[in-house]
């Protein structure tokens, strides 16, 4: 049985998409899946674009794989993913020992593209589809996952100017919502309890079902909270352009959706955010972030900040710190402005520099830090219901591992029977990466 090695880069779209490659191999051509690249026969790279020098990130991997393939003329090297599709034939350029160049969306096709290359030892790039047929290979999915993701779209049509995702994954398309609860359903029955809904602008999903109707992600959530063995819903990631009342009020309908919302503002310019081609204002992010919390005043709010966009004064800076402090966000996902090719926001001049950048992005993640602690701190003390996941080894002692309704990672000593189970924990130490506690 010939070995496997897949190494993945950026978000949870590319995990989901990694898990997809190895199950379609697996089920096609016998592939097992082996943790170290010296023994493989067949390595892929999917890769992620979103932040700059991705390119050299990839070439630097590839040089270290060279050496391998020089070791063993039969190994095959692939790199898919976001990089793959921007750079297509440059890979080969660089890397010309390289065999397989593919795509986000051409995943389903690597059983036949591996079979060509043993036959013919071509170099094969296929990076162009229309559809979404490699989500049709979920149930040959065998482990069995607490948490489980389904992606539910693919691409955006939002076009930010400081975005390559539309470059990379394409206009948005949906999957039908028969096919989306078919995975929910299988996943249930082995063993998941908590779905995470996924998309590069997952709010503005639209799905057409059957009989023709257009199915949003408000109705989507109503649909997978019916199925009684799916305890938790969670959807990442959003778009305050596509946060409608609909979604808001879902908060209010459906219990099982977590007191959680990670919901990109970016920055708290509204200058800045013209300027990024965000079509919101901070007012209406505000009003959105209250209409939520009327429903669910317990919810935590975490955000995406980008610092040092080309333009952004200090007065602009000092205005995402005042957004910060008015929302009081739980944690973040903050970066240095990253300038992608092909991009508008490419061709705008940028006076900060980058000095000035890093101590913007110093006080802003001090900020946010400050605000976890005061959260966590806050739930001292507190019951708080946590879903079982794992157990893990700490300072070598068993614990069980879980996340609060707030997607708080929670420590605590007890059965591994749990694992599966929503349970009462009491809060006793609250710490930066995680909460202790007793059953």
């Amino acid at each position: 049985m010939k070995k496997i090695h897949i190494k993945t880069w950026g978000c949870q779209m590319n995990e989901y998409d990694s898990s997809i490659i190895f199950y379609i191999l697996q089920k096609k051509l016998k592939y097992i899946s082996t943790k170290n690249a010296e023994n493989a026969d067949l390595i892929i790279l999917n890769t992620c674009s979103i932040r700059e020098k991705a390119q050299e990130k990839l070439f630097d991997q590839l040089g270290r794989w060279k050496k391998l393939k020089n070791k063993n003329k039969k190994l095959i090297i692939a790199v898919g993913g976001c990089v793959a599709t921007q750079e297509k034939k440059n890979i080969y350029k660089r890397a010309p020992y390289i065999d397989i160049i593919f795509g986000p969306k051409t995943i389903h096709r690597l059983p036949k593209i591996i079979k060509n290359i043993y036959q013919k030892r071509k170099k094969i790039i296929n990076i162009q589809s229309n559809n979404l047929k490699k989500y049709k290979f979920y149930k040959h999915q065998s482990l069995k996952k607490i948490s489980g993701y389904i992606s539910i779209m693919e691409g955006c049509n939002k076009c930010c100017s400081f975005c390559i995702v539309p470059h990379t994954r394409g206009k948005e398309i949906s999957r039908n919502p028969e096919e989306i609860l078919s995975e929910a359903n299988f996943l249930a029955k082995n063993g998941t309890k908590e779905i995470i809904l996924l998309g590069q602008n997952v709010n503005s999903y639209r799905g057409q079902s059957i009989n023709k109707s257009i199915v949003k992600l408000s109705h989507l959530i109503k649909l997978i909270s019916k199925i009684n063995k799916i305890k938790r819903i969670r959807f990442i990631t959003s778009n305050p352009m596509e946060f409608t009342n609909d979604l808001i009020k879902i908060y209010k309908k459906v219990p099982k959706l977590v007191n959680y919302l990670h919901l990109p503002v970016q920055s708290g310019s509204n200058r800045i955010l013209k300027k990024m081609r965000r079509s919101y204002s901070i007012s209406k992010y505000k009003k959105i972030i209250k209409k939520i919390i009327s429903y669910r005043p317990n919810i935590q709010i975490t955000s995406d900040f980008i610092i040092g966009f080309p333009g952004e004064t200090k007065k602009d800076f000092e205005k995402t710190l005042k957004l910060i402090d008015d929302i009081k966000f739980d944690m973040s996902f903050s970066f240095i402005y990253s300038k992608r090719p092909g991009t508008p926001a490419a061709r705008l001049s940028d006076f900060v520099s980058l000095k000035e950048k890093k101590e913007r992005l110093y006080l802003l993640q001090k900020k946010i830090q400050k605000n976890t602690i005061f959260w966590s701190k806050k739930m001292i003390g507190t019951y708080q219901q946590v879903l079982v996941e794992k157990l893990i080894y700490k300072n070598n002692k068993k614990k069980l591992f879980g996340k609060t309704q707030n997607n708080r990672t929670v420590l605590f000593k007890g059965s591994k029977k749990l694992i599966g189970k929503i349970i009462d924990v009491k809060i006793k130490d609250a710490y930066m990466q995680n909460l202790k506690g007793n059953l």
